[in-house]
């Protein structure tokens, strides 16, 4: 009986060691959410866009034959990265950007939730039944397939990226929907310690990068809303604002356009590659003649 015992516990532990080493450090995970500039709306997915490095992987937050994806499984990061009838996104170029920049043994994985229109409110974890319960019919229908939930929906695919790598930093989009709210950035807190907590993350290494929306210089609908965004680092300590200044826009001035979104997600990597202390090749000046 002793050496059956003995034989059990030694097999658990060979099983607890195997799911260990099952997770790979070098996959770098990051979560994306926000409303429909993390969506990617209405912008163009161009030739330059359809062709992807297989190291940047999205894993697929929906089962969907038009991409041939299955939930839960992780994908080369072709566009639509958030679901069929999305476009272009910030997050396309933050994944081609940093795998750009590390070695050829790290892998870049995303995990997109993102609903036009929403304000942070929806993302509020023990609050959001009160603003779904006010949403319009169309935003509705997109909520229900997060399971009326987009919040717990990006804790579940966060644990389910989890069991293959290691989860390294946040991207937020949204504000367009909370301008002039000067309380947003305690709610973004509120979102980001509720993750920290939920998913058994260090805070202190893994920060959250906020973007601006359309800048004044692109006449942006909402840029007032960036002076709000400027602040959130002094509410959330290891955040950190990404600049839209120059990223062109739509016609709308409300979202921005495939360049634009190239450049935004550009600079997302470039802060987050800073941040994990890789330090970017420094652009090549021409002679002044």
């Amino acid at each position: 009986m002793r050496n059956t015992t003995i034989l059990f516990v030694f097999a658990c532990l060979l099983l607890l060691s195997t799911g260990a080493f099952a997770r790979d450090t070098n996959l770098f995970i990051f979560l994306c959410f926000g409303q429909s500039n993390m969506e990617g709306t209405g912008s163009q997915i161009e030739e330059q866009d359809k062709t992807v490095d297989s190291r940047f992987q999205v894993l697929a937050a929906f089962d969907s034959q038009k991409l041939g994806r299955q939930k839960g499984n992780w994908f080369p990061a072709t566009p639509p990265l958030c679901r069929d009838n999305t476009r272009l996104c910030p997050v396309d170029y933050f994944g081609r950007t940093m795998v750009a920049n590390l070695s050829t043994n790290i892998r870049v994985g995303v995990v997109c939730v993102a609903i036009g229109g929403c304000k942070i409110e929806l993302f509020e974890k023990d609050a959001y039944q009160d603003y779904v319960a006010k949403a319009p019919r169309w935003m509705t229908n997109i909520i229900r397939q997060y399971d009326g939930n987009p919040y717990g929906y990006l804790v579940d695919l966060a644990k389910r990226a989890q069991e293959d790598g290691v989860i390294k930093g946040i991207l937020l989009h949204q504000g367009e929907s909370n301008t002039n709210d000067k309380q947003w950035p305690v709610k973004v807190k509120g979102v980001y310690d509720n993750l920290i907590k939920d998913l058994n993350l260090d805070s202190k290494s893994v920060p959250l990068l906020a973007g601006e929306v359309v800048n004044a210089d692109q006449k942006g609908t909402c840029a007032s809303m960036n002076s709000i965004i400027a602040t959130l680092p002094q509410t959330l300590t290891n955040s950190y604002v990404i600049p839209s200044n120059g990223c062109t826009c739509q016609k709308d001035h409300l979202h921005f356009d495939s360049a634009g979104y190239r450049e935004l997600g550009k600079r997302y990597a470039e802060k987050m590659l800073a941040l994990m202390g890789y330090e970017l090749p420094k652009p090549v000046q021409s002679e002044a003649h």
